[in-house]
């Protein structure tokens, strides 16, 4: 029936002419402006973080031409698989078409970078008409299989080459190396498998599909736009390819795409798909430092220079609280580079909240005009806030955010209250026993549940509040040569032993000549939690993975004084050189190097039989560590 209906529905927009198609799209989007609420606040809210210069005149504006254009394309759009390449002609201009031609024509294939913009279903029609090229594209199937069937027959039939999402990456692969051009949609929110990088200067979880295409294929990123230049007329727009560094991250591949978006919407502001909400906010954790992929930032731009992700911490009411609640906000603030901490606090504990750097904007609640609606009042005004964590537990505090309009809403259960919160958190675990866990951890259950990390928190409080794991960095490479280089087994047996002591996680460093040290290191540590990041990580990208380490296990290495200046605990392994002379100088380094008869002898290759080397034995490696580990 399903699929009855849609043959009938496109058999009449066949029959109408596209113009008048384009109309009926305009008034039924300016229909659903006016009916559908809650997408029209959504957009207006997008259009105000994408353009804050504008005034909310202007934005309310925009917002209604982006329905009216979203209906009209929606509609035309559907009807351009039915088109002939003379009907296409007439109707869209072609931009740029030379130069996309002659990048095709090297046969490295391309990854069009395409987005949800203007007449976004019209791009695989006209793009196959470029009949001396390979055209495919990477899709979400529908769910209801006869319409998919048929969606799927209507597309195909050009010659475009079509890749469900489901299926895998293998064959959209091999048809770009095989010279093929395949379109990978990159606008959407890509939830917690995204990198969290710039989108009109405020972080949004990205995709890396089209940027992990291009990195394994080598092929160029071609960004291509549909744009309206007037009723049922487009024009189609080949851009320049996003600009690569050799050897650049897949994370920062895919911040350069998101600033090439930016550049095909601001032309054309109305035709973007403003109705998704592509700065989502993630549940339950919305602060990023536990996210795979992290955040990264394009290298022109600071952390200062991002739109704030404000936060609202409500303070709880006494001072000996609010004092022990100041890790927990601390590791709030530190749990994002654009987070933006305002205090509500009680009037008589404004001036220590003022104390912490951490904290941006201090709201005080005067007890001359402390009702809940005289609060949600200030609320509003210092906002509007992205999301508020409750310290204390009482009822007054959940009603006062609640009435302000946070959206996200972050708590204890506490006094009959669930209602009103939207992200409940569960209580600490109490351990039996006369010893009670210190207050402070239970603040920090409420910044660990938003995704907050605490590694500075040695407070005495039940194991399971403690950090669950240590982050440990191994770098078993040296370029210096094998003197330099303990041996990749015992690496191992060390890691082994350190956590069958302590819950850890290994992360293996180096350069692309270390991956048969790493290798093996990884397979002896099946089993364990080992990520292999050899000949992955740029400068940068090390400088922060090592900031995120409680721990490295080090070779005489470049990582070794990097780590050593970035004020990173480490265990420094020495063989043929002299730790006097080159060795780490910070009080949180300790060196481990024995005394043989021929050392140091600043060898690049041994002519024995590495001897200094085979002294250093696993058990005081991993003992060493596990007195270093915070």
């Amino acid at each position: 029936m399903t699929r009855l209906a849609l043959r009938l529905f496109l058999a009449l927009l066949r029959a109408l002419p596209l113009r008048l198609v384009a109309s009926i799209g305009r008034t039924l989007g300016a229909a659903a402006h006016l009916l559908a609420a809650p997408y029209r606040r959504l957009a207006r809210r997008n259009l105000g973080i994408a353009f804050p210069q504008k005034s909310a005149g202007e934005i309310a504006a925009l917002a209604r031409e982006h329905f009216r254009r979203l209906g009209a394309n929606l509609l035309s759009g559907a009807r351009f698989p039915m088109m002939s390449d003379d009907e296409v002609r007439d109707v869209v201009r072609l931009d740029g078409q030379e130069a996309f031609e002659a990048v095709m024509a090297e046969g490295r294939g391309a990854v069009c970078v395409v987005c949800h913009l203007g007449n976004w279903e019209a791009m695989p029609r006209l793009i196959t008409m470029l009949k001396r090229f390979r055209f495919g594209t990477i899709y979400q199937p529908l769910r209801d299989k006869p319409s998919e069937e048929l969606m799927r027959g209507l597309r195909s039939r050009t010659g475009l080459s079509l890749f469900a999402r489901n299926d895998g990456f293998h064959a959209p692969l091999a048809f770009v190396r095989a010279g093929g051009g395949l379109g990978v949609l990159v606008d959407q929110h890509a939830g917690d498998g995204g990198v969290w990088t710039p989108f009109f200067g405020r972080l949004a979880s990205t995709s890396t599909l089209a940027a992990l295409i291009a990195s394994r294929t080598g092929a160029p990123l071609l960004p291509v736009s549909v744009t309206t230049e007037g009723p049922g007329r487009w024009r189609m727009t080949f851009c320049p390819p996003v600009p690569r560094e050799p050897g650049e991250s897949v994370e920062a591949l895919s911040a350069r795409v998101n600033v090439a978006v930016e550049s095909m919407i601001r032309p054309s502001p109305a035709d973007w798909f403003w109705v998704h909400n592509r700065w989502k906010t993630p549940k339950p954790h919305f602060l990023l430092a536990g996210y795979k992929r992290g955040v990264t930032l394009p290298d022109e731009m600071s952390a200062d220079a991002l739109q704030p992700f404000k936060i609202l911490i409500r303070s709880p009411n006494w001072l000996g609280d609010a004092v022990m609640a100041a890790p927990a906000v601390r590791s709030i603030a530190a749990g994002r580079p654009d987070a933006q901490v305002t205090i509500l606090s009680p009037g008589k504990l404004a001036d220590f909240w003022r104390t912490l750097p951490e904290v941006r904007e201090v709201i005080a609640i005067e007890e001359a005009k402390s009702g809940v609606f005289a609060v949600a009042s200030q609320i509003r005004r210092a906002g509007p806030f992205e999301v508020a964590i409750l310290l204390p537990n009482s009822l007054r505090s959940a009603l006062e955010i609640w009435l302000a309009r946070v959206p996200r809403r972050v708590g204890f259960s506490g006094h009959s209250r669930r209602r009103l919160l939207n992200q409940v958190v569960a209580e600490p675990e109490i351990v039996p026993g006369p010893i009670r866990p210190h207050h402070t951890g239970r603040y920090l259950q409420l910044a660990r549940a938003v995704g907050g990390m605490t590694p500075d928190d040695t407070m005495a409080e039940p194991t399971s509040l403690r950090k669950p794991f240590a982050r440990i960095g191994i770098c078993p490479g040296a370029e210096y040569g094998p003197t330099k280089r303990w041996f990749p087994e015992r690496f191992a047996a060390a890691a082994k032993q350190i956590s069958a002591s302590r819950p850890s996680r290994f992360v293996l460093f180096g350069v692309a000549k270390d991956a048969a040290l790493g290798a093996e290191i990884e397979k002896s540590l099946e089993g364990s939690e080992c990520e292999n990041k050899i000949g992955e990580t740029s400068l940068a990208g090390l400088i922060d993975d090592l900031r995120q380490c409680d721990l490295l296990i080090t070779n005489d290495t470049g990582t070794m004084h990097l780590a050593d200046h970035l004020g990173v605990p480490l265990v420094a392994i020495f063989g043929s050189t002299d730790d006097q002379a080159t060795g780490p100088r910070s009080k949180r380094a300790r060196v481990i190097r024995h005394q043989v008869e021929c050392s140091p002898c600043f060898r690049r290759e041994c002519p024995l039989d590495l001897r200094c080397l085979k002294a250093v034995t696993a058990d005081e490696v991993a003992k060493a560590a596990l007195e270093m580990l915070p």
